[in-house]
């Protein structure tokens, strides 16, 4: 099934449960028209990968509104994102953890001969396709950094 097949039948089930799924509903219709959007922009269907793009792209907007809603001393707003957020997360592929990440940026370094904080730009080409979708860009960057000034 694929993941915009998935994305319908939750959406239906959603429907079903009424008032309990009244969350899940609005974040599977917001993910959808997105998608749509895109794929009327790109004027063809989206392939999975490009949907788990908008999806990440999703998340990591909520991630950044979230930051925003702290500071703007919000919690009702945040906890909302967060819901969001472990609704969208039940799509994207398992995330990899901090351990798992550093042996990736250990072999992308390797692999690119990255010597210093200069070939950031190296590690990362090497690096992202094999983390797409499966880890966020701030830790990436954030990880790289830190195995780069080392």
């Amino acid at each position: 099934m694929s993941l915009k097949d998935r994305l319908t039948e939750d959406m239906k089930l959603a429907m079903k449960a009424k008032e309990a799924g009244k969350l899940q509903l609005s974040v599977i219709r917001m993910v959808r028209a997105n998608i749509k959007y895109v794929e009327i922009d790109k004027k063809r269907e989206l392939s999975e990968e490009e949907v788990l793009d908008v999806l990440a792209k999703e998340v990591k907007m909520r991630r950044d509104s979230i930051e925003e809603f702290k500071k703007g001393n919000r919690p009702d707003l945040v906890e909302n994102l967060e819901h969001e957020i472990d609704i969208l997360m039940q799509y994207l592929p398992q995330q990899l953890g901090e351990q798992e990440l550093r042996v990736l940026v250990a072999e992308a370094v390797k692999e690119s001969q990255a010597v210093s904080a200069k070939d950031m730009g190296k590690v990362m080409a090497v690096l992202m396709p094999k983390v797409k979708g499966r880890a966020d860009g701030k830790l990436v960057n954030t990880v790289v950094r830190e195995f780069l000034n080392k």
